[in-house]
């Protein structure tokens, strides 16, 4: 079987397919990879159950941790990476995810990436001291079946 040759770039709108990916992962037990620059300029690479798709240009984060390196780092190097891959041959899907990260503490936003994180990540932060990370994607490539993904903003 072969893989779809990649369609050149089109405007980047995430799918109902991709936004189901994403924020399904966790529960699939796929938790998504995310990659970031930390203030001391060293790569960090860590798995995140709270990757949830926000919008169709932007994905979101609830950082259980605001006082932690991760949104420190955001400040200084916004630029992001998420990851995703399943190899399971009924799901088969690669992604990965380019943007710039950036806090939002609007209430609605706060409330919004909290409510839609998956319940096992709410429960470790029932008070809701975490804080909302939205990531503004710049491209998305890789592969969900049937399909190859090129998309950039």
């Amino acid at each position: 079987m072969s893989t779809p040759q990649a369609p050149a770039p089109a405007e980047l709108q995430l799918s109902a397919q991709i936004k189901e990916i994403v924020n399904g992962a966790l529960m699939r037990g796929r938790p998504m990879s995310f990659a970031y620059v930390d203030d001391k300029g060293e790569p960090n690479l860590s798995f995140r159950g709270a990757i949830l798709a926000f919008s169709d240009t932007q994905l979101a984060v609830w950082v259980r941790n605001p006082e932690g390196g991760l949104l420190k780092a955001i400040d200084k190097h916004p630029a992001v990476v998420a990851l995703y891959g399943d190899l399971n041959p009924d799901a088969k899907a690669f992604l990965t995810f380019r943007g710039r990260g950036r806090v939002d503490n609007t209430e609605s936003v706060r409330q919004s990436v909290y409510d839609n994180s998956p319940e096992g990540e709410r429960n470790l932060d029932k008070e809701r001291k975490g804080a909302a990370l939205i990531i503004d994607l710049d491209t998305v490539h890789g592969m969900v079946p049937g399909a190859r993904v090129a998309m950039k903003r």
